[in-house]
């Protein structure tokens, strides 16, 4: 399981391990994880735990979150990497992470004639080794890098778009994690469980809490699970979810 050790001037204080969906980091004492320094704003960093991966995006903070020495608004978390907050350090320990920084980036919903779009769609699809849905025609959608899930008896899970000029294309929810949206707009994972599939927000306009909507209401912080039918909205995008056997 991933964990966080806080340091200072290289002496360890704290582990934290990541047990839930949505780890808090701050000043404040209602944080998960709580740094009392000036240098810290009160609801600093968010981190979002999904399968084996961990998501970072800093809140807004005055002095900014650090990965690797990097300024960053948003990060897939790797094994190793050191986040800096203020004057501290947490180290992220996870041998088990999936996530590519650069995939979680170019997570987009593509734009039928934007040739440039597709092109760079198709070759991270390669790069991670996931083939197009349909060889013949650019991909709509982009898949996180996840190891494929076995077959294991549960329903397979699918999206196609109800709406706007790629009405009717269709993704098989064949991953164990799957991102979808456009960065700095809203940005979503769906991930399949033994329980099913969740769908969970990671981050929105401005940082803000523009959850998707599902059946008409926004799904608020935590994982929501997924039922036969439903009707998703990310990103101005509308889908629908169905499950066959």
């Amino acid at each position: 399981m991933a964990k966080l050790i806080l340091s200072l001037n290289g002496a360890v204080q704290r582990e934290f391990t990541l047990t839930k969906e949505r780890t808090t980091i701050g000043r404040k004492p209602d944080n998960d994880i709580q740094i009392d320094n000036l240098a810290v704003s009160g609801k600093h960093a968010l981190i979002i735990t999904i399968l084996d991966d961990s998501f970072l995006e800093d809140l807004g903070s005055t002095n900014g979150t650090y990965v690797n020495g990097k300024l960053i608004k948003k990060h897939a978390l790797r094994d190793g990497d050191v986040i800096a907050i203020g004057k501290h350090e947490l180290k992220y320990v996870n041998e088990h992470a999936t996530a590519h920084d650069e995939d979680f980036e170019k997570t987009m919903i593509i734009r039928p004639g934007s040739a440039s779009a597709a092109a760079a769609s198709v070759q991270a699809a390669a790069a991670a080794g996931v083939a197009p849905a349909h060889p013949q025609r650019p991909p709509n959608l982009s898949e996180s890098v996840a190891p494929a899930v076995a077959s294991s008896g549960m329903p397979l899970g699918r999206l196609r778009v109800l709406n706007g000029p790629i009405a009717g294309r269709e993704l098989e929810l064949t991953k164990a994690l799957i991102t979808l949206g456009k960065p700095g707009v809203q940005v979503a994972v769906i991930s399949r469980r033994p329980q099913g599939y969740f769908l969970t927000h990671i981050e929105s306009d401005g940082g803000g809490t523009n959850y998707p909507i599902v059946n008409g209401n926004p799904i608020g912080p935590q994982a929501y699970g997924l039922g036969n039918g439903d009707i998703v909205e990310l990103a101005g995008i509308k889908m629908e979810f169905t499950l066959t056997r």
